[in-house]
């Protein structure tokens, strides 16, 4: 088991999967790179093996998940076909099909910072489909770039949601949104206006998760900033840092 794989079971990362640290705290008192260098801290060098998605989705089914399947934000069940067991009074309006099926949720999304690559926004002359016309976006990023291909595939950004949870999210920021009902009924999930708010249960594993992928030394710090990880500041002012649950991942680690 190489050791970036291993450091998904072992409490190596409590600084950002489990616990809040005091030095990125200084992140609270002004929000100007909104990244590790800002906190006087090293970046963080992330996904330095996995290349393939595919591959990484099959290694958190099986290994990290095996023995606590639960969703992140709606804690709901989930087998080995990733088939959901919906929870009780969980309702879905749109995208029911994917309702009863999980999915794996980048919680900072792929176009968020995809978006920072020549390839995405630009195409590249790698890029023409079987028809001789070029592409670009996503699947031109995924060919040309390895960098790319690490971050979508870095298992840190990456937890199990309802289908339905993780279509509706989108690419949509984190934000409070207390005057929102729930989206999905028993599922304490609040979307509206391209804004996301998740369940107390999970917001400190959200804000882990926005602070790990803002400090990822793959990207220039003064390009990967607060503008790849939308809703890093909100959830660092709304305090979610030092929001505190057994997750996945820390079950896993025994945290």
């Amino acid at each position: 088991m190489n050791t970036y794989f291993q450091q998904l079971r072992q409490p190596a990362r409590r600084l950002l999967l489990g616990v809040m640290c005091l030095p990125c705290l200084a992140l609270l008192c002004g929000f100007g790179a909104l990244t590790a260098h800002a906190a006087g801290q090293a970046p963080v060098p992330g996904n330095a093996r996995f290349e393939s998605f595919a591959q990484v989705k099959r290694l958190l089914l099986e290994n990290v998940y095996a023995d606590h399947r639960l969703t992140l934000y709606c804690r709901a069940p989930f087998h080995s076909d990733r088939r959901v067991d919906v929870p009780p009074g969980f309702v879905a309006t749109h995208h029911r099909e994917r309702a009863t099926r999980m999915e794996w949720e980048h919680v900072v999304p792929a176009e968020n910072f995809g978006r920072f690559f020549p390839a995405w926004r630009d195409g590249d002359a790698r890029c023409v489909n079987g028809k001789g016309r070029p592409y670009r976006g996503r699947r031109c990023a995924e060919k040309v770039s390895p960098v790319f291909r690490r971050m979508q595939a870095d298992m840190h950004n990456l937890f199990p949601a309802i289908g339905a949870v993780n279509a509706a999210r989108s690419n949509y920021a984190m934000q409070m949104l207390p005057d929102v009902p729930p989206t999905f009924g028993t599922c304490a999930v609040r979307i509206t206006r391209r804004k996301v708010e998740p369940p107390d249960a999970a917001k400190g594993t959200v804000a882990r998760a926005l602070l790990y992928m803002a400090s990822l030394s793959d990207l220039p710090p003064q390009r990967f900033s607060a503008k790849a990880v939308p809703g890093l500041g909100q959830a660092l002012s709304a305090r979610w840092l030092g929001m505190r649950t057994r997750t996945p991942h820390c079950a896993a680690a025994g945290q």
